[in-house]
């Protein structure tokens, strides 16, 4: 069995489900769990530099005005690992390397058996379990998949029970990119609620959608969530001042009381993996931090202060 994984979150459910050993490439994306590295990258993305949320949003729409897709598929690499298997998604084309991108880059291959495609589509919490499900199913292991959902599903739980009797459960909202504005949906709006939260402006199962300033500043939260997908924290506090300059920021509930939070959006949040357990634990924190302690704040998230 050779797996070649182009998208981080389905790299981190081959290593859950135990089979690191069997993988022979991955994206560059791909950088969890430690000692991957060494792995062949077999992806990059036509959008390049340390760019602020603004410049990388206009480089994706001119792309897309010419072209299929944001990212270059190695197809030469990818015959020469002949894997057996290639994990990729359908539910984002700027995200990560896509079905079609996968399709196109195999299209001519011959005298070779066909990998087995695994596409992953999750836009909730019960799709990204399914989609865990879906893994080991094709690797020929259902046994490790049932084993991981129930892990993840009991941790998950018991989060629920210390959050569900607070007395004050915080009205929240998350945002996942920051220009233009975008609330964080599919599966984010539910660990909101399972870590004691309301969201205010996002839909459970649904994609993440375009935000107006104006529904912020009507919704007038009582804590704010930073993390835009794909950005860690030093690169989310550089574009903060597409909130922090808005002549209504200071006004909001949430920044007079100081409860706005930057998490890491790159490795937690916006990956739905096996490490969406460590951001329900953020959120507890946050939310509860009378409650959780879970040793995640100062390395995953942080207080934003002026």
């Amino acid at each position: 069995m050779r797996i070649v994984s182009l998208l981080p979150s389905a790299t981190e459910i081959v290593c859950a489900l135990g089979y690191e050993h069997a993988l022979a490439g991955r994206s560059h994306e791909c950088d969890f769990p430690p000692g991957i590295d060494h792995l062949p990258v077999c992806t990059e993305a036509k959008v390049s530099g340390a760019l602020s949320s603004e410049e990388i949003h206009a480089q994706v729409g001119a792309i897309l005005e010419h072209d299929l897709s944001i990212y270059r598929v190695d197809a030469e690499l990818l015959r020469a690992l002949a894997p057996t298997h290639i994990i990729t998604q359908v539910q984002c084309e700027v995200c990560a390397v896509s079905l079609r991108d996968v399709e196109l880059a195999i299209a001519d291959w011959s005298g070779l058996a066909p990998p087995r495609i695994v596409p992953l589509n999750p836009r909730s919490l019960d799709d990204v379990f399914a989609d865990m499900q879906r893994v080991a199913h094709a690797l020929h292991d259902d046994a490790a998949g049932e084993a991981l959902v129930a892990r993840m599903r009991k941790s998950m739980h018991a989060i629920e029970i210390v959050a569900s009797d607070a007395a004050d459960k915080p009205r929240v909202a998350t945002i996942e990119w920051l220009a233009p504005l975008m609330t964080a949906g599919n599966w984010s709006p539910v660990l909101v609620r399972l870590a004691g939260g309301i969201d205010l402006l996002a839909e459970a199962g649904s994609h993440s959608d375009w935000l107006r300033w104006e529904q912020l500043v009507a919704a007038d939260p009582d804590l704010i969530v930073v993390s835009p997908c794909g950005f860690g924290l030093e690169q989310t506090h550089r574009d903060l001042h597409h909130l922090t300059s808005q002549p209504e920021w200071r006004s909001l509930r949430a920044v007079r009381n100081g409860d706005v939070f930057v998490v890491d959006g790159n490795q937690y949040m916006n990956r739905p993996g096996p490490r969406l357990i460590e951001s329900l634990e953020i959120l507890g924190e946050i939310f509860h931090p009378d409650r959780f302690a879970f040793g995640h704040e100062g390395k995953a998230w942080v207080q934003w202060r002026d």
